[in-house]
C-alpha cells in the first residue's frame, strides 16, 4: 500500500516536543510511496567520536516506522507501541543527512513488522533496522 504525501505532512505535525522533534527527524514520502525520514548528522545525532550515534538511528528506525503504523489505523480507536528494533549499523556518518525508507513487512491485525534502511547523502546503506509494532486498543 503507498503512502501519500498529505500522510507525511500531518506526522510532521505531530512531532513537536517529543523526541522526533528534539532529533531534527522528518517524514516524507518517495515516489515510489514508500514511508521515509530523514535526519540530520550534527550535535544533537552525534556520539563523542562525532560519528552518528547507534541509538539515533535505532531512534529514527523507530519514529519511522511507529508513525507508519500509526497511519495505517484508526488513531482514534488504536495506538501503537514498539516492541523490538534491532539496527545492524554498517558505515559511519560524520554529517550531513541520513534518509531511512521503511517497507512493511508484515501488516496483521494486532503486529506489524517494519524493514528500515537508512542511507547516507551518497546513497550508501549505513544501517539495516527491524521494528516490530503491536497494535493495542485505546481506553
Amino acid at each position: 500500500m503507498p503512502f501519500l504525501p498529505e500522510q507525511a505532512e500531518f506526522a510532521n505535525t505531530l512531532q513537536e516536543n517529543t523526541l522526533v522533534g528534539h532529533l531534527g527527524i522528518r517524514f516524507l514520502v518517495d515516489e515510489q510511496g514508500r514511508f521515509c525520514a530523514t535526519m540530520p548528522v550534527d550535535a544533537r545525532t552525534h556520539q563523542p567520536a562525532g560519528l552518528l550515534h547507534g541509538g539515533a538511528t535505532a531512534a529514527l528506525a523507530e519514529s519511522l516506522g511507529s508513525m507508519g503504523s500509526s497511519l495505517l489505523i484508526d488513531m482514534d480507536k488504536q495506538g501503537v507501541v514498539g516492541i523490538e528494533v534491532s539496527a545492524n549499523h554498517l558505515k559511519g556518518v560524520r554529517s550531513g543527512t541520513v534518509t531511512a525508507t521503511g517497507e512493511l513487512l508484515h501488516q496483521g491485525r494486532t503486529t506489524h513488522v517494519w524493514d528500515i534502511r537508512v542511507r547516507n547523502e551518497a546513497g550508501e546503506l549505513c544501517a539495516v533496522c527491524r521494528l516490530t509494532n503491536v497494535i493495542i486498543a485505546l481506553r
